[in-house]
């Protein structure tokens, strides 16, 4: 196959809050060969990612995304991975919006691939059969204690039994508030579920800060403690996983390729390692440091926020995986999130999920919701239309 045709599309609620939401505005592409076609999303700002993909060169070190993908062949997830070794090799320069950009045109390349091949994504990656997986609940923290002990009863009546706070207030505030939301978690979701709490790297640098959360994260029983500190200062997540044992620590969402998850992995003490495939370059790098983590007793965990067809591919990379057992199901969306895909991932009647058993990344995307909050965009440069929003 030849990739003839990608689509940027950019997609925005009517308002944008400014809070910890990812579901709020979206990128997603489409590519096209022959009568195959397919869809990814990347965790990216949307308008700088167009930009990246379609951007005049600077140098050569400062290609467009776009240069290392149209005309390409794809006949096989080699391909994939040779396309993606040229984006790294002349667009290096834009590094970390590059990745992020690529991010949804390599999930779309897998879904095409699989589409073509009649197979789902996780065979293609070499998984002979799909592990179901405990989906946890990830949410906010409430405003307050009691906000977040009604949200976990909630949640918890919903049938999960397992599920996460984070960002919000926590860290903004007192100890004593931290510990308020935490054990309110605990108390809403009963002593027999699991319970995760994510800082959102709000205490940046200040590992005191950090630890001093650790006796009542302990006390409440977490199963981890996500992100206490920024993505990339691993030291001060291997000096934190020392100060006590049973908390574990987890992280890895921050990662925009597989060096840097790897490297927590070797040198961070995680426990667990957070791999988002719209972030940090698509199903394939997310799938080697899947297998990386399993080399070095770590548990892979999907990181998503936002819609389901981002679920369906953030779990491919793993999803033959037994040991990795656990998955993060959005749960608070925004309405694009929810309107985006005419399919969706529902837990059985065991309260579990996997990835669909159909043809590339499994959940279908609803042209009725991209036309409905689609953003009209051009981009000009010395009066040549670079970009111009596509029909859908």
């Amino acid at each position: 196959m030849k990739i003839e045709s990608v689509d940027l599309f950019y997609l925005r609620m009517p308002e944008v809050l400014d809070i910890g939401d990812g579901s709020q505005d979206g990128l997603v592409f489409r590519i096209r060969s022959g009568n195959h076609e397919g869809w990814g999303e990347a965790v990216a700002s949307p308008l700088t990612s167009i930009a990246s993909w379609i951007a005049p060169m600077s140098h050569s070190g400062c290609h467009p995304v776009i240069d290392s993908v149209l005309g390409e062949t794809l006949d096989s997830p080699e391909d994939i991975a040779r396309i993606a070794r040229k984006v790294r090799a002349i667009s290096f320069y834009g590094i970390i919006q590059s990745d992020l950009t690529f991010s949804g045109v390599e999930i779309a390349l897998w879904d095409l691939l699989g589409q073509a091949k009649e197979l789902p994504v996780y065979q293609l990656l070499g998984y002979k059969k799909s592990e179901p997986k405990l989906p946890y609940a990830s949410v906010l923290f409430g405003d307050t204690p009691e906000e977040t002990l009604l949200k976990a009863q909630s949640i918890r009546a919903k049938g999960f039994s397992a599920i996460k706070f984070g960002w919000g207030p926590y860290g903004r505030g007192s100890v004593a508030i931290d510990e308020a939301h935490v054990f309110a978690a605990r108390e809403g979701i009963g002593e027999g579920a699991h319970l995760m709490i994510d800082a959102g790297t709000i205490f940046e640098e200040n590992f005191e800060a950090a630890a001093k959360r650790l006796p009542s994260l302990a006390e409440a029983k977490v199963k981890w403690f996500e992100e206490p500190v920024a993505a990339a200062a691993v030291s001060l997540y291997k000096k934190l996983s020392t100060m006590n044992p049973t908390v574990a620590l987890a992280g890895g969402e921050g990662a925009h390729n597989a060096f840097q998850a790897e490297a927590l992995i070797e040198n961070g003490g995680v426990k667990f390692i957070q791999i988002d495939t719209g972030y940090i370059g698509g199903i394939g790098p997310a799938y080697r440091v899947a297998k990386f983590a399993e080399s070095h007793g770590v548990q892979f965990v999907n990181h998503t926020f936002t819609s389901h067809s981002a679920l369906a591919a953030s779990m491919q990379p793993y999803a033959g995986m037994k040991d990795s057992w656990i998955a993060e199901y959005p749960m608070e969306p925004k309405q694009l999130c929810i309107d985006l895909n005419s399919t969706k991932i529902l837990p059985d009647k065991d309260g579990m999920i996997s990835v669909p058993e159909v043809p590339g990344v499994g959940v279908a995307f609803s042209t009725e919701a991209i036309s409905k909050y689609l953003v009209d965009v051009e981009i000009v440069v010395s009066k040549k239309v670079l970009y111009r929003t596509p029909t859908v």
